[in-house]
């Protein structure tokens, strides 16, 4: 039984996972650039080590409710093939180990678009964690 480690934030009351494969680092919340003509939810770019670092707001990209950054917020830094992109989450905390069984498909919600960001569903000691698609979410295909 294969067994897949995750990362887990949240945003408002919920809890995501994004595959600890695609995570460089997680940082507290640093300066960031606005960057001009792009898109509303991508919040700038940061000085990262010496590198600059597109971020992206995921409270906007997934239309939750605006809410400042406090002690907890985070910023996920995550490659994804070649690309690195830093998310802004409320909060970040743990790693979670998810076997197979604990895993579910996406629900699939008739009348949505393939916007739909989650990629699966984790089941663990009763919370619900949204599994999330990073291509969707960085948007990889909008930049090809």
């Amino acid at each position: 039984m294969s067994i897949q480690e995750y990362v887990l934030f949240k945003l408002d009351n919920e809890y995501y996972g994004i595959d600890i494969h695609n995570v460089e680092t997680i940082e507290k919340i640093i300066p960031i650039t606005r960057v001009p003509y792009t898109k509303d939810f991508v919040k700038g770019v940061t000085n990262l080590r010496g590198n600059v670092v597109p971020v992206i707001d995921l409270r906007k990209r997934f239309e939750l409710a605006k809410k400042e950054y406090d002690d907890n917020s985070r910023i996920i830094i995550v490659k994804l093939d070649e690309i690195i992109v830093g998310m802004i989450v409320d909060s970040s905390s743990e790693v979670i180990q998810l076997n197979e069984d604990e895993i579910d498909e996406a629900p699939s919600l008739k009348g949505t678009n393939e916007k739909t960001f989650v990629k699966c569903i984790g089941k663990k000691n009763s919370r619900i964690i949204m599994i999330i698609d990073l291509k969707k979410t960085l948007g990889v295909n909008d930049m090809e």
